[in-house]
């Protein structure tokens, strides 16, 4: 079976990482889509953000990373002929809000199912946005995100 994970990746931290490592092993292929999220600025641009989740992800075979343009994230799966979306779920804010974006895209597309996926406790607090700003004011992010996002991150708050 084919899955995706949706995000904007913005940057890719150890919490995604670790989400598509394990969705990696129970789905015979796994989409990493990188979409626009239209109530953020991203700070790397789209191709930034697939050469670093590339990178990221080049050890896990079954998994194929894209970007597409702004989308419904069902129209995404369909066109790739995805029948599940996986999400993440780092606490109990994050399930109401993926419990709602499950419920409307079951209304939107009925054969597609929404796997979530409890995060790893030790990622329990990781955001990309948190991540860039301890980046952008000079704290140690090295341990929340992989080494070419650590560097990048670097580069872009010199």
């Amino acid at each position: 079976m084919r899955a995706i994970f949706p995000g904007s990746f913005d940057p890719v931290t150890n919490g995604h990482l670790d989400v598509i490592a394990r969705a990696a092993r129970l789905f015979d292929e796994v989409f990493v889509v990188i979409l626009t999220n239209t109530s953020k600025t991203p700070l790397f641009t789209a191709t930034e953000r697939l050469v670093m989740l590339e990178e990221a992800t080049k050890n896990l075979k079954n998994v194929v990373v894209q970007v597409k343009d702004a989308d419904l994230t069902v129209n995404v799966a369909e066109a790739l002929n995805a029948g599940v979306i996986v999400r993440a779920v780092r606490n109990t804010l994050d399930l109401e809000y993926e419990r709602n974006i499950a419920q409307m895209n079951k209304t939107l597309a009925p054969k597609l199912e929404t796997i979530l996926l409890m995060t790893d406790p030790k990622y329990s607090h990781l955001s990309s946005t948190l991540v860039k700003e301890v980046a952008q004011f000079g704290g140690d992010f090295s341990e929340l995100v992989p080494p070419n996002v650590a560097l990048a991150l670097a580069q872009k708050n010199k």
